[in-house]
């Protein structure tokens, strides 16, 4: 099992310290730095930045927003990075949701899903080097009625390994199909083969490939707690985050989180943290979260806890875990 971490340039307030902690990552031996995005800064530019950083460290953007950006912006960014940090880059892209692509960037998020099938089908065509010429459900270039024709990108061809981001049931088998990594998050083992490994193999089958074909990366935040009163503390902390995916990280009836931790046992419980945060109860909220729910998707614990728990995640061929927090 590889190890990965998360930054995000604007998550910390110091950029220096943050960069050095990705090059502090590199000397301890990670394995892939994820930048992320979501409505505070983007993901390429700081990736730029860490390329000149670092020199083995592979970086990942954890996860650029389809929808925010035309597939061959895209492409551009991700072919850019890949030839800067020579070969050392993973993209990453996720769907968002309907408050970050409508509520900010004021583009419908209606058919996510395929609008990232249709993004991951230009992107290689881009990366081949190859003339873009596409015509989809969302997308058609040239743009149809245009004086414009097909045209190649002036970058040399690139190989970029392309990770989905990915909760709902046809996202995940979109990702089994038209993928090379999975970035998964809202994880409990026990309850994976149903919740989500089905639905990745559903894809897999349809491209003819094997499980080990996919790399399975997942996040969690990783806290070791020093007793049972520092663990109380860590945990109390962690459910006003985790109020926040399942009530705020989306709408009133689109939340990927909410419905991810609904197919694996907390679908009432989950349905009341979301009630009572679209009502305003932010603490209300968190005082719904159990400890079981905080507990079985993270890496929280004393260290013999956290050692225990990966053993199980790597009883279920997590081949990359990616601390979170």
């Amino acid at each position: 099992m590889r190890a990965a971490t998360t930054i995000e340039a604007s998550g910390w307030g110091n950029w220096r310290e943050t960069v050095e902690f990705v090059v502090e990552a590199e000397k301890l031996g990670l394995d892939i730095c994820w930048v992320a995005e979501a409505w505070g800064s983007d993901a390429p530019s700081p990736l730029g930045y860490l390329a000149a950083r670092t020199d083995r460290i592979l970086l990942g953007s954890g996860a650029i927003q389809v929808g925010t950006r035309t597939p061959v912006a895209i492409a551009q960014a991700a072919m850019t990075l890949s030839l800067i940090s020579e070969g050392r880059f993973v993209l990453g892209l996720g769907p968002s949701g309907p408050q970050v692509i409508e509520g900010l960037h004021g583009v419908p998020f209606a058919h996510p899903l395929a609008r990232m099938r249709e993004t991951v089908q230009i992107l290689r065509q881009a990366f081949s080097g190859e003339k873009v010429s596409f015509t989809g459900q969302e997308f058609a270039i040239p743009l149809p009625g245009g004086e414009g024709r097909p045209m190649r990108l002036s970058v040399p061809p690139v190989s970029v390994p392309i990770y989905l981001a990915a909760l709902s049931p046809k996202m995940l088998e979109l990702t089994g199909e038209v993928a090379d990594g999975w970035l998964g998050t809202s994880f409990v083992p026990e309850g994976a083969g149903p919740a989500y490994f089905s639905h990745l193999d559903a894809g897999l089958a349809r491209s003819g490939r094997p499980r080990a074909d996919l790399d399975i990366c997942q996040g969690a935040e990783v806290n070791f707690a020093e007793d049972e009163d520092d663990l109380a503390r860590i945990v109390a902390s962690r459910k006003k985050e985790l109020a926040f995916s399942l009530g705020g990280m989306g709408s009133g009836t689109t939340n990927f989180y909410h419905d991810a931790y609904g197919r694996q046992g907390w679908a009432e419980v989950s349905r009341q943290v979301r009630q009572s945060w679209q009502a305003g109860d932010r603490d209300g909220a968190a005082a719904l979260v159990t400890d079981e729910m905080v507990l079985a998707t993270t890496l929280i614990g004393t260290e013999n806890m956290v050692r225990d728990r990966l053993n199980v995640w790597r009883a279920r061929a997590i081949d990359l875990v990616c601390e979170a927090g």
